[in-house]
């Protein structure tokens, strides 16, 4: 974009603008002998054209909704409408969370984003031994069809788009859904949402497995297919950085991590028989968003540019919706603090402002009080109208990518898509995303980097107002959501219920039908569906699972 001549010339005038400052310093110093961003990469003190001298703008960044997509996937962006705010919520019982959601639709949330309890995740039903003080605590209990709809209760499948939460049984919540939509007269090809179905950053970050990863893949596969064809409206899978981020990685691991697992879906896909264009376009992703708001800006522009130029040069996309990243943003849970937790509203909204101005397609505002409980009904209230207040108040949202151009944005992306690339090459060396999570070496460079930003808060070389800095004495929070042990104990009695009641002989008869599908090679995405129809319980299908697929064990050489 710039003549050398002029970059020469430019280049001249900056040394000696830096050299005039380093004299400066004796007499008025800088804060911090080093300025980092909040992944502890350097930041200098003056940024240039001299430092995006090899930015090609065509090739580079291009218009938005063209490719490379570093200037976002779609055309006007937010002058045509707003992302979805869609609040991440579940709690208790299915008949609680159902208004928990009708009041977030109330209160303008434009999509639904379903939280599940430890049990749901992992497969077991609210009666399992392993259920026991779990059940309702991190999310809703779903335990067959029969919740499911009552969480759904009064609100309308076609008219919402609902995301889940869910990896290792995500199979099976989908079929419940897609079972709910019948039951409400919609039929699977007008539903619209997410599944997380990220099982790969659960053996990396999270540790809601159930299965190995070989049936775990093959799961993910089938669900590709199937809704190709039938669901052709829903989104997959989402690749999720998020808790690859919470975990302790940078910025740039973050990105380079994601889109390694991301590659490795597509690479499963592919060998299944896929075609990358018929599953590619439904693929979705998943960030954080930190308080550095530069550095979040650029690691969102960064992802866009890096996976359109996998998926064209490497996976030969044609689609452009096979090429734009399209992602969901949540706000960093691991960023509040049980100290001050008003602070948190400030950190919540810079990191909205870094989700917008990155071009995030929806997004989750944590509340206030998440670093001491579940959120409150009027702390939820406060994270959505956040999103409303810089959606419509901010001006951010009038043109498309209003940072782009800046020096340090600019610098800053390139930056970060060549860490994440390295990052990339890394892990293809080792044999792919699953060998190099079976070798440790994702999780051993996360865990590497989570210690030194730990012993940089303790030091107090970094700086968390409230926590290390600026405390105050408070008194004990009052108010807090706590959910009760009995919510456990009336689970299991709807669960006796249900069992009673329903048709066994059929429940059976799916059963062992899903067991042949899964010894065999048959999608058993049908096969769940049926399961789940004849009022089968999670526990029961992923039952069935795990007798044939075995339970995975986390053997880390580190």
């Amino acid at each position: 974009m710039y003549e050398k001549e002029k970059i020469d010339a430019l280049q001249a005038k900056v040394t000696a603008y830096e050299e005039k400052t380093e004299a400066s310093l004796a007499k008025r110093p800088e804060r911090y002998k080093v300025f980092e961003t909040g992944s502890g990469e350097p930041v200098n003190r003056l940024y240039t054209p001299v430092d995006v001298a090899g930015l090609d703008y065509e090739t580079d960044l291009g218009l938005p909704g063209q490719f490379p997509y570093t200037r976002g996937v779609q055309p006007t962006m937010y002058r045509g409408q707003l992302w979805t705010m869609r609040m991440y919520a579940g709690f208790a019982t299915a008949e609680e969370s159902n208004k928990r959601y009708k009041f977030l639709v109330e209160q303008g949330s434009s999509g639904l984003s379903v939280a599940f309890d430890l049990p749901t995740q992992i497969g077991y039903d609210s009666d399992h031994a392993l259920s026991e003080g779990e059940v309702g605590k991190v999310g809703v209990a779903i335990d067959s069809l029969a919740d499911m709809e009552i969480l759904f209760d009064g609100i309308p499948l076609d008219k919402v788009s609902t995301s889940m939460t869910i990896n290792a049984p995500a199979a099976v919540l989908l079929a419940m859904y897609i079972a709910v939509g019948e039951k409400q007269g919609v039929s699977a090809d007008k539903l619209r949402g997410t599944i997380q179905n990220d099982i790969l950053k659960e053996y990396i970050a999270r540790g809601t497995y159930i299965f190995p990863t070989d049936p775990s893949m093959r799961l993910i596969t089938d669900i590709f297919a199937y809704c190709s064809k039938e669901v052709p409206q829903w989104n997959t899978i989402s690749i999720s950085g998020y808790h690859i981020r919470e975990a302790g990685s940078t910025a740039a691991q973050e990105v380079g991590f994601t889109l390694a697992d991301g590659i490795a879906y597509v690479e499963a896909a592919i060998k299944a028989g896929l075609d990358v264009d018929s599953f590619a376009p439904r693929l979705s992703f998943f960030f954080n968003a930190h308080n550095d708001l530069l550095e979040e800006v650029a690691k969102f522009r960064a992802a866009r540019r890096l996976w359109a130029r996998i998926m064209k040069e490497r996976f030969g996309a044609k689609d452009p919706k096979s090429m734009s990243l399209k992602f969901h943003t949540q706000t960093g849970g691991s960023t509040l603090t049980a100290q001050q937790p008003d602070n948190n509203i400030v950190r919540v909204a810079i990191q909205t402002l870094a989700a917008v101005l990155g071009g995030t397609q929806s997004l989750h505002t944590n509340s206030r009080d998440e670093a001491l409980a579940l959120p409150t009904e009027a702390s939820v209230q406060i994270a959505l109208r956040t999103q409303q207040i810089v959606g419509y108040e901010s001006g951010v949202t009038n043109t498309v990518d209003p940072l782009a151009g800046s020096y340090y944005i600019e610098a800053q992306t390139t930056a970060i898509e060549e860490q994440a690339m390295a990052y990339i090459r890394k892990i293809d060396e080792l044999g792919g995303a699953p060998r190099a999570i079976d070798l440790g070496y994702i999780q051993q460079e996360i865990m590497d980097a989570s210690y030194k930003y730990q012993k940089e808060i303790e030091s107090s070389q970094r700086i968390v107002v409230g926590l290390n800095k600026y405390q105050v004495e408070e008194a004990a929070p009052q108010g807090l959501l706590r959910v009760d042990l009995s919510v456990g104990e009336n689970q299991k009695a709807r669960l006796a219920e249900l069992r009673s009641k329903r048709d066994n002989a059929v429940v059976e008869a799916t059963l062992a039908a899903l067991k042949n599908a899964c010894e065999g090679t048959e999608n058993v995405m049908s096969f769940v569906l049926e399961a789940v129809r004849a009022y089968a319980t999670l526990g029961e299908i992923c039952g069935v699972m795990r007798e044939v697929f075995g339970e995975y064990q986390q053997s880390v050489k580190l």
